[in-house]
């Protein structure tokens, strides 16, 4: 990072630190959503599952990890994005963000962000892994989750419902690399820069996939290659993209991370944080709008199509409300500590 945006970090974790009420900004917005709360019936034993695997597995090392995970409450956002599913297949799904949330902190807030190649190493793996390879004496405890994940995912899914999943995650996984890139050479991407590298990095195709594998069905390649359902799915990235961007800003800028919406137009457009928070969430807003206004126009496909479509466009509705229901709920974006690199060469026992 160059001297001149270094100092220029240093004087927004000041202000950001004397000036209290913009994270109470942040989180007061009233972001527009007409979908309406549900969560599901298995809420309460998913709470009391949600640490079971991932201390199985060894993802959260120290005390102050086992803080963040228990802060976040990944269960609520699983049973609000999926409120319909039977208790295995949320489980299974809880797991997955899990993981993914887990990773997520690992490029972003430790010594990793800023070793791009050393996130496309592990990256690389975690896909071969994800397409049947063996473990080896090298792999990571995070390679070991993915493992029983992939196994108990492919129980109760096809093969290949399962090879679009691991589809979207590899393109997660490049959003996290490209995020990594910024950060390593100090660039500040512009607007259509930062759009194009969030709708991979923010994971939301995977997670939309995950909402098929919880109702139990797949839709066809003549929906999922339509223009109209790829158009539904790019405007619900942005909605829940532009949402976490509003909600994680204050943690993100105070810990130098200019991969957020807000800091973008704050920094390019030379406006007040206050302004661009603003103006993202009027974006917001807009795309809203315009996801209702697009499926208005829903084409014809024909009876069994349209049932799929519709229970396809039910998931990316209950995945925008869940995740602003969550936010109300999560702590996870209430404190921009650095985190500590997982002891990555620790062996597990299962």
């Amino acid at each position: 990072m160059s001297l001149l945006i270094f100092f220029f970090f240093c004087n927004l974790c000041s202000l950001i630190l004397t000036n209290l009420f913009f994270m109470n900004q942040l989180l007061s917005h009233d972001l527009y959503c007409p979908f309406p709360s549900q969560t599901n019936k298995y809420v309460d034993v998913l709470e009391e599952y949600s640490l079971e695997w991932v201390l199985r597995f060894n993802l959260l090392t120290n005390e102050s990890t086992y803080k963040r995970f228990c802060k976040s409450k990944f269960f609520f956002l699983a049973a609000s994005a999926y409120p319909d599913s039977n208790f295995e297949e949320l489980k299974i799904a809880h797991d997955w963000l899990s993981w993914v949330f887990i990773w997520d902190d690992q490029c972003d807030l430790s010594e990793l962000k800023k070793k791009p190649e050393v996130l496309k190493n592990f990256h690389q793996r975690y896909l071969e892994i994800l397409n049947g390879a063996e473990l080896t004496s090298q792999d990571t405890l995070f390679s070991h989750a993915l493992i029983d994940l992939r196994q108990r995912t492919l129980q109760r899914a096809s093969v290949k419902w399962f090879k679009y999943f691991v589809n979207y995650l590899k393109d997660y996984f490049c959003g996290c690399v490209q995020e990594a890139n910024n950060r390593t050479k100090g660039i500040v991407p512009d607007v259509d820069t930062y759009i194009k590298i969030r709708r991979s990095s923010v994971g939301v195709y995977a997670v939309l996939a995950l909402a098929e594998f919880c109702n139990q069905f797949m839709i066809p390649d003549v929906l999922r290659n339509h223009y109209f359902v790829k158009k539904l799915e790019l405007i619900t990235t942005d909605i829940i993209s532009w949402s976490n961007d509003i909600f994680s800003a204050s943690r993100e800028i105070a810990s130098g991370d200019v991969h957020n919406l807000v800091f973008v137009l704050h920094y390019h457009n030379q406006i007040s944080l206050e302004e661009a928070t603003k103006q993202v969430a009027e974006i917001h807003d807009k795309e809203v709008y315009s996801l209702l206004s697009l499926e208005s126009f829903i084409p014809c496909f024909g009876k069994e199509l349209d049932v799929d479509i519709a229970k396809y466009i039910s998931g990316m509705h209950s995945w925008i409300r869940g995740n602003l229901d969550w936010y109300s709920h999560s702590f996870r974006y209430h404190n921009s500590e650095r985190l500590e690199l997982t002891e990555f060469n620790n062996k597990i026992t299962l």
